[in-house]
């Protein structure tokens, strides 16, 4: 049976499952009205098999909620979760950023929206942005450990899962539920306004309806885009005057002096949506469509030698998405809970020339759907089991044509199973991937494998969590993952300006393969809250860059290959309660994360982030908080043979948010001071680190509002 015929039979068969007479006789069942003011509890996990308990989770697992999103709104999810452990970003420039984590990033770290993939094409390359929206998001969760099998072999260092309301699942107890922010920042003069709103329809019925709208100039940063020792470069060869700085007027396409602003990084975004579902306490469906449009510069690689090539493209991108979902509480003795969620996505972007004109066009159509069944608890035992379909057609027409025309098809089959007997906990899991890969090149382009690889991957995960203490809680997973390769790993042949890479992929790779142990301390005593934890991963067939120190149209050659590594590193976190004066509760806050890899016979994996530490005081009432941090990241001298060392910065910020009606109020004003010092501050995890440094001084203003 043809592949695609599969997908589409269980998908179909899933729908009917989902639309099961079940549903009808749920109409009885209740109203399914909730309040949409009171706050998720920061404490549960919805980005797993069911509704949990954060304390409970046996690996890591970071919860961002509606107001710490907005104090800390960026413009890329990357960079709106830097504050969270053992999270770093790509920041290549400030519009185009995903989330590290513990190291690992591309291929194996998924972004999903509303537990479903992005559905764009990221993963191709750190220049391309993630089609998600943190402006819309009342909640992030990131998560690790066995639960991410629930989310395919490419989230093996993680899953970011970013929530909103689009497919409503509850109907608001009043007439309209209306969530808005906006704001200004001042580095790349920032200008954002989003708005959400939910309304019953009656006959347990509810609408949604959302829009964003961002607009940014040039990013300002702290001193010049060129690292000393690419300026050094540039006046060496003459591209550099003496005092750069005496001229405020100078032309970049002309020579290296770019201080103060980042070329090329201004961008705006506007993205609409709206939703329909029918929600009763027996189940729920529902329906949404979205698009997103964005324009954005990618910052320029300055010439640091003569001849050298100096691009500024600008990416012209849209997607156009469609998503479902389908939920029966059955309530039997052996499901509680049947569940399906689909989404398709037809996104496309254009590389804009100086002059205009289109260079290269990456186009991309995918659809992603699951289908889970979850077990009734009996006896402290339960567990979901599923499956997972997705499919992607993909192809780049330019003069960057570094990959072919692909196809991607994968069926996953999952089971994640939880005994809890009050103070031991326990949790396992299992999958089964089927992947197949297809190159088929369009005419004309010969150097690019033709036809298909697939790869039969199994993982397992084992874990558990023992009470210490009625506060304490030690917890212990391990787990074998395997990933197939993607098809930019094994079909990747030609010159890519976005990374200055010849990259040259390989068909023969082998599925890679990784042994991981995780071990975490959470708890609090007294005035004081803790969470540490520490990791090993032992790789083979781990798939990695390599400069092979040749040049291919005037770009450095990188050659995909595989070796065994390993990654390992801790992370910890605290507050505690220093006083209460009045009404005020003053605290102090730490965080440290730290990575440390190795590959066998290449040295250290490039762009893993450094040591990091975290502190700050912050200072709550009822109508307002107040607070100070100051984050240092060490610098980063292990490095990989065509990297350079990353110099150590710190980082000062203040902040006040204002909620003038009290904690439960529907208006809040958040003022805050990013990079007070003005430093020039670089991450490693950037493949564009040594050209484009993260913001300057950064005044920020945001209004949040729910009624």
């Amino acid at each position: 049976m043809p592949f695609r015929f599969r997908i589409s039979t269980c998908l179909a068969t899933a729908a009917l499952l989902a639309f099961h007479p079940a549903m009808a006789a749920a109409e009885t069942a209740g109203d399914g009205q909730t309040d949409y003011h009171a706050e998720d509890d920061e404490e549960i996990v919805v980005t797993a098999m069911r509704r949990s308990n954060k304390a409970d989770s046996i690996s890591g697992v970071a919860i961002v909620q509606a107001e710490e999103l907005t104090a800390n709104a960026r413009v890329s999810i990357g960079d709106s979760l830097t504050h969270t452990p053992g999270v770093s970003a790509t920041s290549f420039g400030p519009n185009a950023s995903r989330p590290v984590l513990r190291g690992l990033q591309g291929e194996r770290v998924r972004v999903l929206s509303n537990g479903i993939g992005s559905i764009d094409v990221s993963n191709t390359s750190v220049d391309h942005a993630p089609v998600v929206n943190p402006l819309l998001a009342y909640r992030i969760e990131v998560l690790r450990g066995p639960q991410s099998l629930l989310y395919g072999s490419s989230a093996s260092g993680g899953v970011v899962n970013v929530i909103d309301r689009r497919i409503p699942d509850a109907v608001p107890d009043e007439p309209i539920h209306l969530a808005a922010l906006g704001g200004y920042a001042s580095a790349a003069t920032e200008r954002m306004g989003a708005a959400s709103a939910e309304f019953p329809l009656g006959g347990n019925w509810v609408g949604h309806v959302d829009g964003s709208w961002l607009k940014t100039d040039d990013l300002r940063i702290g001193g010049y885009a060129l690292t000393p020792a690419l300026r050094t470069q540039a006046l060496m060869s003459g591209l550099l005057p003496p005092d750069p700085l005496a001229d405020p007027e100078i032309d970049f396409t002309a020579n290296a002096a770019i201080a103060g602003r980042l070329p090329n990084t201004a961008g705006r975004t506007w993205t609409a949506g709206a939703g329909l579902a029918y929600v009763t306490d027996g189940g729920n469906f529902g329906v949404a469509y979205s698009r997103y449009d964005t324009l954005y510069g990618v910052p320029v690689r300055l010439a640091t030698e003569p001849g050298q090539g100096q691009e500024a493209p600008r990416i012209k991108l849209r997607q156009s998405r469609f998503d479902a979902r389908a939920e029966i509480e059955a309530g039997g003795s052996l499901i509680e809970k049947l569940a399906f969620r689909y989404a398709y996505g037809d996104y496309v972007h254009a590389e804009i020339e100086p002059d205009g004109a289109v260079g290269t066009t990456f186009s991309s159509k995918g659809m992603e759907g699951r289908f889970e069944l979850v077990q009734s608890k009996h006896g402290g035992w339960t567990g979901v089991t599923g499956s997972q379909l997705i499919t992607r057609d993909f192809n780049v027409v330019g003069a960057e044509a570094f990959l072919p025309r692909n196809s991607t098809e994968q069926i996953g089959l999952f089971t994640l199973q939880q005994y809890d007997s009050g103070p031991v906990l326990l949790e396992a899991g299992v999958r089964y991937e089927h992947t197949r890969q297809l190159s088929k090149p369009d005419i004309g382009q010969p150097q690019f494998f033709d036809g298909a690889r697939t790869f039969n991957t199994f993982s397992v995960a084992l874990g558990g969590a023992y009470d210490l203490s009625p506060d304490w809680k030690l917890a212990f997973s391990a787990a074998h993952t395997e990933r197939a390769p993607s098809a930019e790993e094994l079909f990747a042949n030609g010159p890519h300006a976005g990374t200055a890479a010849f990259e040259i992929g390989d068909p023969g790779l082998k599925v890679e393969r990784v042994w991981s142990a995780e071990a975490i301390l959470r708890g609090e005593a007294g005035p004081i809250k803790f969470e540490g934890s520490v990791f090993h991963n032992w790789y083979s067939n781990f798939v990695y860059e390599d400069r092979t120190g040749a040049v291919e149209d005037g770009l450095p050659v990188f050659q995909i290959r595989q070796a065994d590594a390993r990654l390992y590193g801790f992370e910890a976190q605290g507050e505690v309660a220093l006083a209460k004066p009045g009404p005020w509760t003053i605290s102090g806050t730490a965080l440290i994360d730290y990575v440390h890899s190795d590959i066998a016979g290449a040295g250290p994996a490039p762009r893993i982030p450094p040591l990091r530490v975290l502190g700050g005081l912050a200072g709550k009432s009822p109508h307002l908080d107040l607070g100070i941090e100051a984050e240092h990241v060490f610098a980063q001298n292990r490095i990989a043979g065509f990297e350079t060392a990353t110099p150590a910065f710190t980082l000062v910020n203040i902040s006040a948010i204002w909620r003038p009606i009290g904690d439960d109020g529907p208006l809040s004003l958040i003022v805050s001071g990013n990079n007070l010092f003005n430093v020039v501050a670089r991450r490693h995890a950037s493949v564009l680190k040594d050209y484009a440094p993260l913001a300057g001084r950064d005044l920020r203003i945001t209004v949040r509002l729910e009624i």
